[in-house]
């Protein structure tokens, strides 16, 4: 056993490297840290292997069953974790109610006011930023910008513009979307 132990040990686990690389060839997409972490492991199956070990196969093959068993049950265990916190997201842009036209997005708190942002100085003051944000905007977008600046509620504006409520939560939607916003940043 010691003959064994040397075998696999030698030169920083080399051995005990290359056998858990090629297993994890098959599954690919692993960082750093998660290899790191499957050498971590192949030393507890190494040990575990040691002792189960029968000689009534060659330790290397008996080894190498071992270790490609735990892997993919812990990749199996990985993964169903990954999938269990995708199921309780949601996203940002998820409605709070029926009646209002407010996202869970419109509720976290920032300091970045976008109105203010666009509408806050004169026009011939803003920045190269601005002026292509601005230009990313339909007619209607700017004009919803400027009464939100002004302090007019979504059903003063939907009123004033004379646009649905769907229509105002599109617009509104595509006036605060990442692509458009993205550019003052």
């Amino acid at each position: 056993m010691e003959q064994i132990l040397n075998i696999y040990y030698e030169n920083n686990a080399k051995k005990l490297h290359e056998m858990v690389n090629k297993i994890l060839l098959k599954f690919g997409g692993l960082s750093d840290k998660d290899i790191d972490d499957f050498y971590s492991l192949a030393n507890e199956v190494f040990v575990d292997a040691m002792k189960r070990y029968d000689k009534k196969q060659s330790f290397d093959g008996f080894l190498y069953s071992c270790l490609s068993n735990k892997i993919k049950t812990e990749i199996t265990r990985r993964n169903r974790n990954k999938r269990r916190i995708d199921r309780l997201s949601i996203s940002i842009d998820t409605p709070l109610s029926e009646e209002e036209n407010v996202t869970l997005g419109d509720t976290i708190a920032d300091c970045f006011d976008m109105e203010k942002e666009v509408f806050g100085e004169k026009e011939d003051s803003y920045s190269n930023k601005m002026i292509l944000y601005l230009n990313r905007l339909s007619k209607i977008q700017k004009e919803i910008l400027k009464l939100v600046i002004a302090g007019f509620s979504p059903h003063e504006i939907q009123n004033e513009l004379h646009i649905s409520e769907k229509e105002y939560s599109e617009e509104n939607r595509a006036i605060h979307s990442y692509r458009n916003v993205s550019i003052l940043f």
